[in-house]
């Protein structure tokens, strides 16, 4: 165990500085005193943050900090904090460490007991949640899915029996495939696509996934999706076989197919039919 009193020691900080989204005057006053203060700036691209520093007069050293130079980055990072130097992590827009670079370097940070000190400030996924009209809490945030459909089916299924909101980010390229595999795997459940948050463009919409797929293919920008959790009464019981596979084992017991169909079908809650065509599938 280890306790960490941020302001009543002499070891070096690293500060998780979030930076706007879309909206400069969304900088804090607080944020801007650290990257004032510091000497040294982690920047997910150094060329998207030279144009905040020059924007507000800030003169730190940029290092170049994202998740193709980790192996660079971190020994650097960790050097200067040994030499007493305080450092600020800033991505691109919105938080260090959520779906950005950051928790790589946050984790050596720890384990060698240097302060690490978040500073307050912009989120697109707490933005999109609470503007969402969908139940705010408990709510579960997942990020991006896998770019391969087949994997993010998998992680689809997964998420499925979740009965919290769940919160996703998703690129304007892939959204159409996205969307459509969610009302194929979750069903036609109520959510929010917020886009361009805090940018002059910003639009959210809320409805059904179906209502949200007929027009994703004409929208564009970064998106969060908020789609709400699994109802109560939908969701399954999470078995450890196969529906084949259970139906199989009564067999194996001496239970005729017809009987161990019914007996699956009881036990899972789900309909006969289904059982009966998993079963018989090739």
């Amino acid at each position: 165990m280890y306790r960490q009193k941020s302001f009543e020691n002499d070891r070096a900080t690293l500060y998780l500085v979030p930076t706007p989204i879309g909206n400069l005057s969304e900088m804090t006053s607080r944020a801007l005193e650290v990257l004032h203060q510091v000497h040294y700036i982690a920047a997910e691209d150094t060329r998207n943050t030279v144009k905040l520093c020059n924007h507000f007069e800030i003169s730190a050293k940029l290092i170049s900090h994202h998740e193709h130079n980790l192996n660079v980055a971190i020994p650097k990072i960790l050097s200067l904090l040994e030499e007493g130097e305080d450092v600020a992590i800033v991505s691109d827009a919105g938080y260090p460490a959520i779906s950005d670079p950051g928790y790589e370097i946050v984790k050596e940070a720890i384990a060698k007991h240097y302060n690490v000190v978040p500073i307050s400030g912009c989120n697109a996924a707490l933005d999109a949640l609470v503007v969402s009209g969908i139940a705010p809490q408990p709510f579960l945030f997942y990020g991006f899915l896998a770019h391969d459909n087949k994997t993010k089916k998998k992680e689809l299924e997964k998420l499925k029996h979740q009965m919290v909101t769940i919160i996703f980010y998703e690129a304007p390229h892939r959204i159409t495939k996205t969307l459509n595999l969610m009302l194929e795997i979750l069903g036609d459940r109520q959510m929010s696509l917020c886009r361009e948050l805090t940018k002059r463009h910003e639009e959210i919409i809320r409805g059904r996934i179906s209502e949200i797929l007929e027009i994703a293919g004409d929208l564009k920008g970064e998106m969060v999706l908020v789609v709400e959790g699994a109802k109560e009464e939908t969701v399954e019981e999470v078995f450890e076989t196969t529906i084949k596979e259970h139906v199989q084992q009564f067999v194996d017991e001496g239970m005729s197919a017809k009987d161990a169909i019914k007996e699956v079908a009881k036990i899972r809650k789900i309909n006969k039919n289904k059982v009966y065509e998993e079963y018989h599938k090739g």
